[in-house]
């Protein structure tokens, strides 16, 4: 258990983020190396500045607002959620004071930012169940949200047990001290593995860790091209 433990939180951390910076270089370059399209693809009327507009479209989905209100509302909320559980893992990683202008235990939301996106997750897969979206469903987009909803899920259990029911084996400083050690391409699990919830972190790593090596390959990519393609959009 001590060997998996330490390739999952040590070498694997390591593969995918390689996997992943490399894959997405890829992606970038395959893309930039295709012939220009000739037609334009713009459909709105050029407003100036394009760009704002290309980010308020990036931000605000408004062609989702329009056409699928429920669907935004769930897109809204689990963006919204993504971003807090970002701040929440590099508040694991160090002290950044402009997090806590609004003073807060880490992660923000006591457990309800997780159960909020595991909500949006369920209702992702329940839309791809039925028709008209059925239709148009490959394996690739289940599997995804399987997979997004299991980091979700063992990442919030963690979190649940300490903000719900007052159980924590692994503090802050724990995790901290394990980042500190992979930034120094040393690293040390041994403070992570006695932990009671040891388990879950370790799942949740690595399912964390397969997200990271498939995203450039699969449609999860296009948070890289989302701005990029608005502006062509704007003009």
């Amino acid at each position: 258990m001590h060997t998996l433990y330490a390739f999952v939180l040590g070498p694997m951390v390591y593969a995918s983020l390689a996997v992943f910076f490399l894959g997405t270089g890829w992606r970038i370059a395959r893309i930039l190396s295709r012939p220009a399209f000739a037609p334009t693809l713009q459909i709105y009327p050029h407003k100036k500045p394009s760009w704002l507009y290309a980010l308020g479209d990036a931000v605000f989905l408004p062609s989702v607002a329009r056409h699928n209100k429920p669907l935004w509302l769930a897109l809204a909320v689990f963006h919204g959620g993504l971003l807090l559980l970002v701040i929440g893992h590099l508040e694991l990683v160090w002290d950044f004071k402009i997090f806590q202008i609004v003073p807060h235990s880490i992660f923000l939301g006591k457990g309800l930012v997780g159960l909020a996106m595991l909500a949006c997750l369920f209702y992702f897969l329940s839309r791809r169940l039925a028709s008209p979206t059925k239709d148009i469903s490959v394996p690739e987009d289940y599997l995804l949200l399987v997979l997004l909803s299991l980091v979700v899920l063992f990442g919030s259990q963690m979190d649940w047990a300490r903000s719900w029911f007052g159980y924590q084996t692994i503090d802050v400083a724990d995790y901290r001290a394990y980042f500190a050690s992979l930034l120094a391409l040393k690293p040390v699990v041994s403070g992570l593995e006695p932990a009671g919830h040891s388990f879950m972190l370790v799942a949740h790593v690595f399912l964390a860790n397969l997200l990271l090596m498939v995203l450039p390959f699969t449609k999860l990519v296009h948070f890289i091209f989302t701005f990029a393609l608005n502006k062509i959009r704007r003009g």
